[in-house]
């Protein structure tokens, strides 16, 4: 699928923009949000805004398009579901997806979230609203291993924001992910800290990865304490002077090393399984119909598009999808995704025999 990468300048949303290359997607532009002009850190649900100053090096560091939209709105709607609302900061979210979709007509967006259920939900909402697919594989694995598979892969990033007991501005602030690892492990095994900061406790900006055509390099910046806690000081970098530089290393290789979502290998099976019968039109485009399910009027119209069923019983079938209503939760919204699947099935297979 295409794709648009939505980046903090963190290591989560780099990540990730690795994740989906790998899986076979394509990055064809990237999506910032950023502060108002004169300000570096906003009281955010949803953004990291540290680190923006170097932002636009991000489009010459992936030769890519980038889309930058500033933040009009604020936290308005903070429950744990979300209704739109205008001057609410997700929709601002909104509307620079809606352009990117526009102009490049992409299918799907990279979101690099791990643990929060109030980002999921929003970029779930604005997903859906814009009929875009939301690729999250960072989504709940585990920290530790997700840390180490970061530096393994060659993502270099530093933390430039630390807002947690045991992290110091003047000690921490610069040090990279490599120098940090081993402390961020003892901080979490003491104290509960999580160990890639989706509990707030730091934030990082990435300056090299494999996609990265150029790195990024900082020439100077300077600290910025936010909160003087005698016990959790929050502080921050900020970005004075930066600049791109060319790469000569060849990292075509990398992807190959990445792990995978756990149920690609299993799809891998299935696919290698049905490819190997006589069936030989199984995969080709012939193959595959499409049928209109019969929603409510309160839910999305949708086009279901299946495959002929293998001889080993193999069928695929794609885009079944819960209700697009802001009232249901991902719990129900689940629930009657599976209700639609088997109403499909089951209809299918009467067709089928009559």
């Amino acid at each position: 699928m295409k794709v648009v990468a939505m980046i903090s300048g963190g290591k989560d949303s780099c990540y990730n923009m690795m994740q989906c290359v790998a899986a076979g997607h394509e990055i064809v532009a990237l999506a910032n949000l950023q502060p108002s002009e004169n300000k570096d850190e906003l009281d955010s649900y949803m953004y990291q805004t540290v680190g923006h100053q170097a932002i636009n090096l991000y489009a010459e560091a992936l030769d890519l398009p980038l889309y930058r939209r500033v933040i009009e709105g604020s936290s308005l709607n903070i429950g744990r579901g979300y209704r739109q609302r205008e001057g609410d900061e997700v929709e601002d979210m909104y509307h620079l997806l809606k352009q990117v979709k526009e102009d490049k007509g992409v299918e799907a967006v990279s979101v690099g979230a791990i643990l929060s259920d109030y980002q999921r939900v929003r970029v779930e909402n604005v997903c859906a609203r814009l009929h875009l697919q939301p690729l999250a594989y960072l989504w709940r694995r585990d920290q530790e291993d997700l840390l180490s598979e970061m530096i393994s892969s060659g993502l270099d990033a530093i933390i430039i924001k630390v807002a947690a007991f045991g992290l110091d501005p003047e000690k921490h602030l610069g040090k990279s992910l490599v120098q940090m690892k081993p402390y961020l492990k003892q901080l979490s095994e003491k104290y509960g800290v999580h160990v890639c900061g989706e509990g707030g406790e730091y934030e990082t900006f990435t300056l090299d990865c494999p996609l990265f055509k150029k790195k990024i390099l900082i020439d100077s910046m300077e600290t910025v304490i936010h909160s003087a806690d005698a016990f959790a000081p929050v502080g921050f970098l900020r970005f004075l002077k930066m600049h791109t530089e060319q790469k000569v290393n060849d990292s075509s290789s990398w992807c190959c090393h990445l792990q995978r979502c756990p149920c690609q290998n299993f799809i891998e099976e299935m696919e290698h399984a049905a490819k190997s019968e006589d069936t030989q039109d199984t995969f080709t485009s012939k193959s595959y119909s499409s049928d209109v399910v019969n929603y409510s009027q309160e839910e999305c119209d949708t086009i279901v598009q299946s495959s002929k069923r293998t001889a080993l019983g193999y069928q695929w079938i794609c885009d079944i999808a819960g209700s697009c209503s802001e009232d249901q939760n991902i719990h129900d919204q689940t629930k009657q995704a599976f209700s639609l699947l088997q109403e499909y099935v089951l209809r299918r297979s009467f067709l089928a025999n009559s």
